[in-house]
């Protein structure tokens, strides 16, 4: 049975704006969800994971960084987030390397920069958030995802949709 997917469209105005977007999802997320995101360089990926952190209860010791190089890291809070960038990886199978399927289907909430090039190893329920340029400070954020996830994160982001 294909479950239905549903799509949210924000526009954020400010990467202040965006981190707290990204907070007020991150206060409805659970154990076991898995965030994929994608947009060119500088899109805002990296600032909606910090502020993912936050609404998971990280706190501001921990400064959320990409991990380019290392490919993944680690952050305690009310549940632990896995941030995974995948930019340097030429091929998805890299990722067997670290474990990927244990982190995926763990205790955690994982988030992903650059997910389109691993899609085809990232489950079906994933929600895919995409980052598009509209001015220098000015986002367009779309969410989209299984209904039922996406009406749950609706009734929390409380923003304009654009």
């Amino acid at each position: 049975m294909v479950k239905k997917k549903q799509q949210i469209e924000i526009i954020s105005s400010s990467a202040r704006q965006t981190a707290k977007i990204a907070s007020d999802i991150g206060g409805k997320l659970k154990k076991g969800d898995i965030l994929a995101l994608s947009g060119e360089l500088g899109s805002g990926k990296t600032c909606f994971t910090a502020g993912l952190a936050e609404g998971l209860g990280i706190g501001a010791q921990y400064k959320v960084a990409s991990p380019t190089f290392t490919l993944i890291n680690e952050y305690p809070g009310r549940c632990k987030l896995y941030h995974f960038d995948v930019y340097r990886l030429n091929r998805p199978e890299e990722l067997e390397e670290l474990g990927y399927e244990e982190i995926f289907y763990g205790d955690g909430v994982v988030v992903i920069e650059w997910a389109e090039k691993i899609e085809k190893i990232l489950p079906d329920d994933v929600i895919w958030i995409k980052f598009e340029y509209i001015e220098e400070n000015k986002r367009k954020i779309i969410i989209s995802g299984a209904a039922q996830k996406m009406d749950e994160l609706a009734r929390e982001v409380k923003t304009e949709v654009g």
